[in-house]
């Protein structure tokens, strides 16, 4: 029996080393707390945050994947010095206060994640799809419950790696200001756009306008055949622009300008719920631009809300008083995205409505949703699945407006 009591005593010492705190008991709460961490990928490191909200023990979270846009940007969206706005961190702890964890990381030859030699697009979405198995292998992950949110060329990236080989499908997409044209079409716009405010501001003369555009056309075409672009007739800023893409980033633009945004959202697996934004100061990516992007996602059957205009805002999700912070009413968006009833813990009638848009994305209106309509002079939105809370709320806002 002394044996059987020193035997105890000695695998209590052994197994709890010295300060090791005891594991927190079921359904205790864990603090939100922001942790460094590194993965590689094809043989380097690559550096992130993951941020985790406050939770319970125990408990499966929501888990977003944050993809940043194009450039040497680091995890946040950063481009130090020139510029430190950390939309990134925002855009995490706006999705935490809703119970959201978050991975971003910083991209090859950004922030502490080194450089790649002749890095080419594929690479950096291969390394994007590593990030998103290290957050789907994450003791907390909720695997039904995986976001992909980009911004611009990040944007690209996520419908990527949503259909890639990689699994779980995320079961929704958020898409800050994207674009529907390749790398290079997209240039070509930028650029003839540039050379149409040179003419109307008098620094250009407008019989010079058709040739500048004409060598716009050039170096486009020099790329996309592997030559190097011919500078000639090129403004000087767009001829520096042309001549930094030939010496270094020609690799990376051609396998960027390979992949058709259009094409890639037509493979996104049907019921997947997207998120799509521009805002109306956007100078980028014209929202006008971004309807061909919304009605292809729709053609394949992805579910709403789809495409939304935020009047004000940027390229960077900013209004023109505070440049650098995420505007609130995209944060606004975010949340009701989010926090709908598929993505957060209500299980009740908003997860019913969810999966009746999933499954019939066009519904016709029950009779007595009709009918009160029709008292109230304000008709249903059509591709919504009315309640009766929302046709009294329908009723109140037409009495109050009339």
């Amino acid at each position: 029996m002394m044996r059987i009591r020193l035997a105890a005593v000695v695998l209590l010492v052994v197994g709890v080393p010295a300060g090791a705190a005891a594991a927190p008991p079921s359904g205790a709460m864990v603090a939100a707390a922001d942790r460094e961490i590194v993965f590689p990928v094809e043989g380097t490191a690559t550096y992130g945050t993951l941020h985790v909200p406050r939770h319970r023990v125990g408990q499966r979270l929501v888990a977003a994947l944050l993809l940043q846009g194009g450039g040497l940007v680091d995890r946040n969206g950063d481009l130090p010095p020139e510029r430190v706005w950390r939309t990134g961190a925002q855009l995490a702890a706006a999705l935490g206060r809703d119970g959201v964890m978050t991975l971003r990381f910083d991209k090859y030859g950004a922030g502490r994640t080194g450089a790649v030699r002749d890095v080419d697009y594929p690479a950096l979405v291969r390394q994007a799809a590593a990030a998103y198995q290290v957050l789907r292998d994450r003791p907390e992950t909720d695997r039904a419950r995986m976001l992909i949110a980009g911004h611009s060329e990040g944007s690209l990236t996520a419908l990527l790696v949503a259909t890639g080989a990689t699994r779980p499908r995320p079961a929704g997409l958020v898409l800050f200001e994207p674009t529907s044209l390749r790398f290079l079409d997209q240039v070509r716009r930028q650029s003839h756009a540039r050379v149409a405010g040179l003419v109307s501001r008098g620094d250009l003369a407008r019989r010079r306008q058709r040739v500048v555009v004409a060598a716009i056309d050039r170096a486009v075409a020099d790329l996309r055949a592997g030559r190097r672009p011919a500078l000639a007739g090129l403004p000087a800023g767009m001829a520096a622009m042309f001549a930094s893409i030939r010496d270094a980033g020609a690799r990376y633009v051609v396998t960027a300008d390979a992949v058709d945004p259009l094409t890639v959202a037509r493979r996104v697996r049907p019921g997947t719920r997207v998120l799509l934004t521009c805002g109306t100061r956007e100078v980028t990516v014209s929202c006008a631009q971004t309807r061909h992007l919304a009605a292809v996602l729709r053609q394949a059957r992805t579910a709403g809300p789809g495409r939304v205009v935020i009047r004000g805002t940027d390229h960077f999700l900013s209004i023109r008083r505070r440049p650098g912070v995420v505007a609130a009413p995209v944060l606004a968006r975010l949340h009701d995205f989010v926090t709908d009833g598929r993505y957060g813990s209500s299980q009740g009638a908003a997860g019913l409505r969810n999966l009746a848009l999933l499954v019939v994305p066009y519904v016709a209106r029950p009779p007595w949703a009709v009918e009160r309509s029709r008292r109230c002079r304000r008709p249903a939105p059509r591709g919504t699945l009315p309640t009766r809370r929302t046709c009294r709320a329908w009723c109140a806002t037409s009495a109050r407006t009339r």
